[in-house]
Formats: structure tokens, sequence, C-alpha cells
């Protein structure tokens, strides 16, 4: 989680994750926020053996600071718990989950409505990812986008968004969830 923003940056699956593995994964996380323009500062993770030397030698490189935290003290990561509280309160607790390629569509629709769409009130109630003012007419329709057949939803103002989910003949248009 980029704290700045409170934007999500990856949330990868991995039935038993290897020291590996997790480097990889560090990888391709400096990758993504460098094409994102996002600052690596810190890195704060708890102290499982799959954070090796060479986990941590990658983020040192970027010019991240690396925290572990102490033993027995998980609101030491307070965001991340939070992160994996919602998850789960929001999305996780309501579905069946059958498979690996199953949990991943399902942390792929949830980060985007974690990012595109779920307001928080540290930046405003306007979501991680937004650009520019909210620009609300408050006697346009309102129009529901609903992701994972209905559990999270997202609604806007059809008229003055760029996202406006209307099909070519001028009506309201749902797209079709992907799992």
């Amino acid at each position: 989680m980029h704290l700045g923003t409170r934007r999500l940056v990856a949330a990868i699956s991995c039935a038993e994750p290897s020291q590996a593995w997790v480097t990889q994964q560090a990888r391709n996380l400096a990758m993504q926020l460098e094409d994102d323009k996002l600052e690596l500062k810190y890195v704060i993770h708890d102290r499982d053996r799959k954070y090796c030397r060479a986990f941590d030698a990658v983020l040192r490189a970027e010019g991240a600071e690396v925290i572990v935290t102490p033993l027995l003290a998980p609101t030491a990561n307070a965001h991340a718990e939070r992160w994996v509280g919602s998850l789960r309160r929001e999305c996780l607790d309501w579905l069946l989950i059958v498979s690996e390629g199953h949990l991943a569509v399902v942390l792929h629709e949830y980060l985007a409505h974690y990012n595109n769409e779920r307001p928080y009130r540290s930046c405003g109630l306007r979501p991680p990812t937004a650009r520019g003012d909210p620009a609300f007419a408050l006697t346009d329709p309102v129009l529901r986008k609903v992701r994972l057949g209905g559990l999270l939803s997202d609604y806007r103002y059809a008229l003055g968004q760029p996202d406006t989910f209307l099909n070519p003949a001028g009506r309201p248009s749902y797209p079709p969830d992907s799992c």
C-alpha cells in the first residue's frame, strides 16, 4: 500500500511462497512503482523467513528503508492489517473461493474497486486514483456499476463524468462481472 495516496499497488497470492518468489515480487513491485511514478521510501514487513536478505536488498537498491516489525506486534503494521480486514469483511467473507485462479480474479476485481471506486475520508471521499476536482450535478441520474455479482458497487452520476457507463443508445449499461 502506498500510504501517501492509500493506493494498493499489488495483491498477489501464492499457495506456498518461497524466498525466491517473494524476492521476484519485490523486483516486480519496484518496476511497477517506477512505471506509476510512485516513490518507495519505506517498506514494512514482519519477521517471516520468506523475507530474506535478497528481498531486502532489492528494496534497498530502489532507495527504500526496510523496517522489520517487532515480534508479536500485529499493530506495528496497522495499515496492512486494516487492508486485510477490509478485504475479508467486504469481499472474502461473502464468497466461496474454489481455486487459486478464482482467488486471483477476485483479488484483481477488489483491487480495481479499492483503487478506483471506493471513497476514503482521508482523500476527501474520493478514491485513491481520482484526478481533479469532483464535479457533481445533483440533477443527473445515478448509475450503478457492480463487481463480483453485486457484492461491490460503485455509484456515479451519469452526465459530466468521463466514465458514464452509458451504451451507444444512451441507456445505462452495466458491465458484466469478470467471474
